[in-house]
């Protein structure tokens, strides 16, 4: 199976340079690559079998049944859930059908979404990259370019030197510009959490409102009794089906009616990812939803990012952080922190400390007599 993941290699590859918190790199990295793998999981018939397997008669071959039920959808009846198995019903939602009506057709729960799976959880890992994809062209590269390769402090004073004064040059001239250039990364975080409440409303449309409660569900189900209970997995997830009708003519000209009991041994794949998912997403978009409270806190308080840059760079003396958060603002604040978890401690400390000097000393020439903020 490992041959089927091959492709994804170079998904997986460590970047040295972050330019984004930990719980956005949730998004685009180990989100898109479950998404492909289980996309890629469904389509190996090797590993899963036939997608769906039809007990077929001598009027029909075998091949032609099990693609018409593939493609014109399979069915069970509600009404036959609640059944007890082996005593009212061979298997969950499987039984006789009653007068062919429009109560029968009510009764019926069709079955579509399997055609879709692979295509569906693809999409939904381009959705996940988005965010990303929307970031770094914003970015730009500005985070390796001021790097200068200082993340390793292995290299003569001279060339240090040079690049220190490379970067502090870069914040002193560009200071209180980079407000722009934080909020869009902000938004693309914002975009992430959209992205994941979105796909939740997504995939309960795709499961005809039964995904949202999915999870609650499967949980219930676990703690209830034996004989009371329905398994939300099978009455969204069913492996046995009852296909749709085929017609076709018979020897004397007139029209033959086939109805086939159908096998779908990929919906025990499907269930085991969707229950993951189900989950997956709950606690992704709970995480990027405290993210998004922190960066309000960042925003408004300026407290909070002496805190925070404090308990982040213990090496940087404490009234270095206050000048520096003083006299800038909070995109400034936000390009240190994001160079500091890529510089060497040692380097961004000599950094922090020069540029709270320079700011001290210079500050009123720079601001032009704009109020401190």
């Amino acid at each position: 199976m490992l041959d089927v993941f091959r492709g994804l290699k170079n998904l997986i590859k460590v970047n040295y340079v972050h330019i984004d918190s930990p719980v956005f790199r949730l998004h685009y990295s180990i989100t898109v690559i479950l998404l492909i793998s289980f996309s890629l999981i469904v389509t190996t018939r090797q590993y899963v079998g036939n997608p769906i397997d039809c007990i077929h008669t001598k009027d029909i071959p075998e091949d032609v049944l099990n693609t018409y039920c593939w493609i014109h959808s399979t069915y069970t009846l509600k009404s036959f859930f609640n059944k007890k198995v082996g005593v009212e019903v061979p298997y969950p939602g499987i039984g006789n059908s009653r007068e062919k009506g429009k109560e029968d057709m009510n009764d019926r729960k069709i079955y579509k979404y399997y055609q879709w799976v692979c295509f569906c959880l693809f999409f939904q890992a381009m959705l996940f990259y988005a965010p990303r994809w929307l970031w770094k062209s914003w970015e730009g590269g500005k985070i390796r370019a001021l790097m200068m390769d200082l993340d390793v402090g292995v290299c003569t004073e001279i060339e240090k030197k040079t690049k220190k004064k490379l970067i502090l040059d870069y914040l002193w001239e560009n200071l209180r510009y980079h407000n722009w250039w934080a909020y869009r990364y902000y938004l693309c975080e914002g975009l992430a959490l959209v992205n994941v409440i979105g796909q939740m409303f997504l995939m309960n449309r795709f499961f005809d409102g039964e995904f949202m409660t999915f999870g609650l569900d499967v949980i219930a189900y676990m703690e209830s009794d034996q004989e009371d209970r329905v398994d939300p997995m099978i009455y969204i997830f069913p492996r046995m089906v009852k296909c749709t009708l085929f017609n076709k003519f018979g020897s004397s000209g007139e029209v033959e009616r086939h109805d086939a009991l159908c096998i779908l041994p990929l919906n025990v794949v499907n269930e085991k990812i969707y229950i993951f998912l189900w989950f997956w997403f709950l606690i992704l978009g709970f995480l990027t939803f405290i993210t998004l409270l922190y960066r309000l806190v960042i925003i408004f308080s300026p407290r909070m990012r002496v805190y925070m840059m404090r308990m982040r760079f213990r090496l940087v003396r404490r009234d270095n952080v206050d000048t520096i958060v003083r006299r800038s603002k909070m995109g400034d604040w936000y390009l240190l922190y994001i160079l500091g978890e890529n510089l060497d401690s040692v380097i961004f400390r000599d950094i922090m400390h020069e540029f709270a000097n320079k700011l001290n000393h210079n500050y009123q020439h720079h601001i032009h007599g704009v109020p401190d903020a």
